[in-house]
């Protein structure tokens, strides 16, 4: 069993080495070696200590100021063996009491580190060297241009090119990368095809990437944000919270973790922390873990630490919560009404208890918060007045969440090129506002070009002062070096990388945790003595409604006389017979929005004429949303499963016929439509 020991210095921040970079040659070709430095020695870097294990990496520091991983000739020594043991920059601690330095040396330059072991008070003390030569960052920003910093704030995508998917790199983005010295990328569905070719997309930016690793970042939730399409189909957030399982989220993490850093991807964009207390959310639902502010924390917790322990930077998002609206911010500008106090104890909760934890990055949302800020702007569509979204206000950003909370790792914008912001503020003005608000990274802005000049000039006017960009510049690049993105001077070859990768996709032991998953989240909702479902041999069972073809498939499997109607209306004619020859009706629904779940919804019609025109037991499956019985409450028997990925549909089917046996609670509340409570949260039922 792994044992955390308490630490001291070193924060609960994990690290993966990432060999990624430019040849020894092209480094030295334009700057020379000046010395070499623990990476831990530098003030701003923390270490997570696992398995009486630390990482250690030597940096070669460069009289340009850029520093990078040393990949040769390197020679690392302990004093005291009987303390700890160093190979390659890893000390594993044996256990016993005392302190030892350990030290690296490239013949020429040379650096150490004291480790002590405190066993009987469980402590692990690390002593840090002092001096300016540790200031890495400061010496590196000092030496970097405007132009050089603000490219560190930027992330855009590069999701197509001139109409086409971008799979593998062109020269254009290349020389995009290397103009505007990009900090990062964000990586979608369309770019990651398989591993293989996601691996060499990521090794082609991460060359382009001229002194600083990038930050290759995507949307990797699991469920129904599901980036990679090769790659595992984990169940997502809801289904986890319906599982109550901390150890499950950090598996799910952790397999999500090594599946990203696997093909280079070193930033996911989750979890989401928003507290989904409000049912008619069209943009959150499934991707929270519930409406319970604890549940939402503790296992975003354990998510977030399953990433850490891949080394993968996690982000939470959608500060400071997206959760309590029914407005999508895609497509407009939703408000959160609440005080503070009420602020702290629900939506801003699972934040404070992630940052506490050591969450390298935060998300802000493109949501208004009027009892927190209620400036006004005048929007560029119509000109109206309009309140000013979380991502740019400095009362919700520096004010709330650097002052009040205490964060001091990334934020990061959602993506600018939501109509909430991009409509009504325009590219280049809502990149500074953001900026002057407190952000660190610009996200997807429209038009790089002009946003970039946008916030060159802004900083040259004195509309932004340097000191504010410098304050960014040394938050991203202390990301950069907890989480080990940083250029190599020798990096692994492609096929080798590729061969990680291919084996971490799709691995025997991901899709272990994707079927555990979804099995420990089927929440058994309804059941009116229908379920487990034992039919005769001559019983007849009718599947109809949502993804019928898949939910037909996993039926087969336990039993073979069964029929699929394909159709999503009201059944009229042979359909209906059909139906009405049934023994038992499975009824697929899957919705996204209010009026999909209205009883007066074509899907809902069908589930309750399902009910109401024949004698079949009828079981209702809620494929995405939960919510779907609130449209036909008297159904027989009714499974929720929160995702529509095909594990899902195999799990609730195996739980129908009692194969998988029901655990799960609700994570929510399902109400009736006069907005009383037909089933409330924590609620589910067992065989």
């Amino acid at each position: 069993m792994r044992k955390f020991f308490k630490t001291f210095i070193i924060s609960c921040l994990g690290f993966a080495l990432l060999l990624t970079g430019i040849p020894h040659s092209r480094a030295t070709a334009a700057s020379a070696i000046k010395d070499i430095v623990i990476d831990l020695n530098v003030p701003q870097v923390t270490r997570e200590v696992k398995d009486k294990q630390i990482d250690l990496n030597a940096l070669h520091v460069y009289d340009d100021g850029r520093f990078m991983l040393a990949s040769e000739n390197l020679t690392w020594k302990s004093s005291n063996k009987n303390v700890a043991s160093v190979k390659d920059g890893k000390v594993t601690l044996s256990g016993h009491n005392g302190k030892t330095f350990i030290s690296v040396s490239d013949g020429k330059y040379n650096d150490r580190i004291s480790i002590q072991f405190k066993g009987n008070q469980g402590e692990i003390l690390v002593g840090k060297e002092k001096g300016s030569r540790y200031d890495l960052i400061g010496k590196a920003i000092k030496q970097m241009t405007i132009e050089e910093k603000v490219g560190q704030m930027l992330m855009p995508d590069f999701r197509t090119w001139k109409g086409q998917n971008v799979t593998v790199m062109n020269d254009e983005i290349v020389q995009l990368v290397k103009k505007y010295h990009l900090g990062g990328v964000i990586l979608f569905r369309e770019n990651t095809v398989t591993a293989a070719q996601t691996t060499k997309l990521v090794s082609a930016y991460q060359d382009a990437a001229e002194k600083n690793g990038l930050l290759i970042s995507i949307d990797q939730e699991g469920g129904i944000v599901t980036r990679l399409q090769s790659g595992t189909d984990f169940p997502g957030s809801m289904a986890l919270g319906a599982s109550r399982s901390e150890e499950l989220a950090e598996k799910v993490g952790k397999a999500i973790g090594e599946e990203l850093n696997a093909v280079g991807i070193n930033m996911n964009f989750g979890p989401v922390l928003d507290t989904n207390n409000n049912p008619d959310n069209p943009v959150i639902g499934v991707r929270s873990f519930g409406e319970n502010p604890d549940l939402v924390a503790k296992l975003g917790n354990a998510y977030i630490k399953g990433l850490h322990e891949t080394g993968t930077a996690a982000t939470a998002k959608h500060f400071p919560g997206h959760g309590d609206t029914a407005t999508d911010s895609h497509l407009g500008l939703p408000e959160v009404p609440h005080d503070i106090d009420r602020l702290k104890k629900v939506e801003l909760y699972p934040f404070q208890q992630a940052m506490d934890a050591g969450i390298d990055a935060v998300m802000s949302a493109h949501v208004t918060f009027p009892k927190i800020d209620n400036t006004k702007a005048i929007s560029k569509k119509d000109g109206t007045e309009i309140a000013v979204p979380g991502t740019l206000s400095h009362k919700v950003l520096t004010g709330l969440m650097r002052e009040d909370m205490g964060f001091k790792g990334v934020i990061v914008t959602d993506a600018m090129n939501m109509q909430a912001i991009a409509d009504h503020f325009g590219p280049v003005d809502a990149a500074i506002r953001a900026v002057k608000a407190g952000t660190d990274i610009v996200l997807m802005p429209v038009g790089l070009e002009p946003v970039a000049n946008g916030l060159y000039d802004a900083v040259k006017s004195g509309d932004i002062s340097v000191g504010r960009i410098d304050q960014s510049v040394e938050r991203i690049l202390t990301l950069k070096l907890n989480r080990g993105i940083v250029k190599a001077e020798v990096e692994k070859s492609l096929d080798e990388k590729v061969s990680i990768a291919e084996k971490a996709w799709r691995s025997a032991e991901h899709l272990q945790i994707e079927k555990e998953a979804a099995a420990k989240s089927i929440t058994l909702v309804k059941n009116s003595g229908v379920l487990p479902l034992k039919a005769a041999a001559d019983d007849k069972i009718v599947v109809v409604g949502s993804s019928a073809p898949t939910l037909l498939a996993e039926v087969q499997k336990h039993y073979k006389n069964v029929t699929m109607i394909n159709t999503a209306v009201p059944l009229t004619g042979a359909n209906l017979a059909a139906a009405k020859a049934a023994k038992y009706i499975i009824v697929g629904t899957n919705t996204s929005t209010v009026s999909g779940r209205l009883p007066s919804a074509s899907l809902m019609m069908l589930a309750n004429q399902m009910i109401d025109e024949t004698n079949a037991a009828v079981i209702g499956i809620g494929i995405r949303n939960p919510y779907d019985i609130m449209a036909y409450p008297k159904v027989d028997a009714y499974l929720t499963q929160y995702g529509t990925k095909d594990v899902s549909f195999e799990a609730a089917v195996n739980t129908i016929f009692g194969v998988n046996k029901p655990t799960a609670k609700l994570p929510v509340t399902i109400y009736n439509q006069d907005g009383s409570v037909l089933y409330g949260f924590d609620h589910g039922l067992g065989y």
